[in-house]
């Protein structure tokens, strides 16, 4: 390319995208990359997110900088998010927070989300709403080669150990939210029931989770027993989506890995208790929920959700995504 070519040719449309600060939200809100590149063809992408989310978008097409935020005290945050973009003219910065920064980003278009987005329908048509998309924004993961690779060197080893391969069905005993954990001896109980139905002959039983999240699962991993996978805290979390992505059904409470199973394809059933699993739901055509209060609008906690009915949901979801395979 001459140096005419090179001052003629088109700027690249910038593009500051605020991500959500919570991994499930963070997954909700990710198509919006995909919107990015529709809306703003060949745009230079820069996401700030927090740095539990930051690994979904290293591989995401057009973002090409990350700004890591992480939630401080009286909004400290903000101010260095501010620092960190203040000296960049955006074409656009779309803001799915809400915050108040983004009025003092120097932009041509903002998108901001706002309460007034909200018409009690499903999270993603909130996000929809807020690009003026088309078509709902359906969430999407970019599970790169090291994810993989990570996945694998955990996966892998264990799978040659104990006994030896298997369909494996992925379990999320953690959410950390307060009201959204399923007791962990319902959990290890569950994974009792399946080990005694023919349905699950031969399957393994990987738990996933945070690296803080050994306790919740080891009733769990315990009744697995050699036909157990542990897989919590061994990754980041496109790590996780990546053994997730390997599993053929999962189970778990509502939280990020129950969001990041729905958007890697893998059949998910998500537990609720005092949530809103009609807003909060797993996405796509391979999801299932079950609930202590089935009715909208009506709560129970998540306790009164008993091992039968988890079991039953389990089974179904079976039947539905694996009976054929």
């Amino acid at each position: 390319m001459t140096q005419t070519d090179l001052n003629t040719a088109p700027s690249r449309p910038r593009v500051l995208f605020i991500s959500p600060n919570r991994i499930g939200d963070s997954v909700i809100a990710s198509g919006i990359v995909r919107e990015i590149n529709r809306q703003w063809p060949n745009a230079h992408i820069t996401v700030a997110v927090s740095g539990m989310a930051a690994p979904f978008y290293r591989a995401a097409p057009g973002v090409e900088d990350i700004i890591v935020v992480n939630k401080e005290k009286r909004g400290g945050h903000w101010l260095k998010l501010w620092k960190a973009v203040r000296g960049t003219r955006w074409d656009v910065a779309i803001d799915t927070r809400g915050s108040a920064t983004t009025f003092l980003i120097p932009t041509k278009t903002r998108f901001v989300y706002s309460s007034k987005l909200e018409k009690g329908d499903p999270k993603v048509e909130v996000i929809t709403r807020l690009l003026h998309a088309p078509r709902s924004l359906e969430p999407e993961l970019y599970i790169d080669d090291r994810a993989r690779d990570d996945a694998a060197a955990v996966i892998d080893p264990q799978l040659a150990t104990g006994s030896g391969e298997g369909p494996i069905i992925a379990l999320a005993p953690i959410a950390h939210q307060k009201g959204k954990s399923w007791p962990a001896d319902r959990w290890a109980a569950l994974v009792e029931k399946m080990k005694a139905e023919p349905r699950f002959e031969g399957w393994r039983f990987m738990l996933v989770g945070g690296p803080g999240d050994h306790a919740p699962a080891a009733p769990a991993l315990a009744a697995a027993g050699d036909r157990g996978i542990d897989f919590v805290g061994k990754g980041d979390i496109l790590a996780s989506a990546a053994a997730i992505s390997r599993a053929t059904l999962f189970v778990g409470n509502d939280s990020g890995l129950m969001h990041v199973s729905a958007a890697a394809g893998t059949p998910t059933l998500g537990l609720f208790g005092p949530t809103e699993w009609w807003l909060y739901g797993p996405r796509g055509t391979k999801t299932m929920t079950v609930a202590s209060n089935n009715t909208r609008g009506q709560f129970a906690p998540i306790e009164d959700l008993t091992v039968d009915a988890v079991f039953a949901a389990t089974i179904k979801l079976y039947d539905t995504y694996a009976g054929t395979k």
